[in-house]
Parts: C-alpha cells; structure tokens; sequence
C-alpha cells in the first residue's frame, strides 16, 4: 500500500519526495460495520487477515475476506450487540454470494439493503476508513504487513472509543438511523 501524505516540507524550490518500496511482502484484510442504534451509543466492530507473506492467500485460498468471514463477523456482530442487524452494504462481489445471500436469508436477525453501484458517500464505513487513512497512515512507509497491521489495530481501536467520531461517519453520508420501517413496507 502507497502510503497517503498528508503533509510534507521542504526547501523552498525543492519538490518533496517520499520513497517507498516497489513490492509487498503481504497483505492485510479488514472488514468493519458500524453499528448505529438510537438512545445507544454506536460502535465499530471489525475483523483482520493477516495474510501468508508467501502465498497471500486465507485458508479458503481468497486474497481477501471470503464470504464465510462475513458470516463469521455477522454472527460475532449479531452475538456482541444482542440485536438484529440491518446491513447497508456496498456492491463488493463477496457481499454478494450465493453463500452469504443464503446465510442472509436464513437468519431472520439480518436485513440487507444494497448501495446503488458507485455510491461511496453512501457508506457510513467509508469515512471511517478515510479518518485511519489521514490520521494512522498518513505520511508513514511501513516496514512490513506487522508494522501496517498494528498501525490498523491501533487506529481502530481508537475510533472505537469515539462514538462521536462513528456518529460522524453515518451525518456524512446524509442517512438516517430510525426505528421504524421505511413507508410501504
């Protein structure tokens, strides 16, 4: 990953430049939701993979989540926050498999409501990926996948503590967190 600059200086005339390397040695997965409920405070769960710096691949031989780490996060999300979820989830091709739609279906806790394609601004999880980017990676070459992934650990943890900063993601994107079923429905 080509780390974002956030800030650099220089010599006056003198263009700055940040050096990093060419290749990756491995990768890291992460997927999160934010978990919004009126009266409570919100809440960032998330998952890692830490993936084989030789291979690449998880056990299910994907470079990235499969669909049973989704399911996995659904149901450690579902068991975590004691209540029924409501997924509004991007057009991600894993999002949308036969095995997670058939897990969707068969768990009455869980509502999906699929983005339009392109809708970015839309995805309260977005901008919290936008925040870790300009606050724990900003203007840092990490040495390795370890390096990068406690950076993650780390600046997730703290947005987790921040319920305010969460709340911001969701004001963001212009949606509404309600308790009642939309009209028609």
């Amino acid at each position: 990953m080509t780390p974002p600059t956030s800030r650099t200086w220089s010599r006056r005339g003198h263009t700055p430049v940040v050096r990093v390397r060419g290749r990756s040695r491995g990768r890291v997965s992460v997927a999160a939701l934010c978990c919004y409920k009126p009266g409570e405070r919100s809440r960032l769960i998330y998952r890692h993979i830490l993936h084989d710096p030789h291979g690449g691949h998880t056990k299910s031989g994907r470079r990235s989540f499969s669909w049973t780490d989704y399911r996995d996060l659904l149901s450690a999300a579902h068991k975590q926050l004691g209540a029924p979820l409501v997924l509004v989830w991007d057009n991600l091709n894993t999002h949308r498999t036969v095995g997670l739609r058939d897990f969707v279906a068969e768990h009455g806790w869980i509502t999906v409501f699929q983005l339009p394609s392109y809708t970015p601004d839309l995805n309260p999880v977005e901008g919290v990926w936008s925040t870790l980017r300009r606050r724990r990676q900003a203007n840092t070459a990490f040495a390795d996948p370890n390096h990068l992934l406690r950076a993650l650990r780390q600046g997730l943890r703290q947005i987790q503590y921040r319920s305010d900063l969460i709340d911001g993601c969701l004001t963001a994107t212009g949606l509404t967190s309600t308790t009642s079923p939309p009209e028609g429905q």
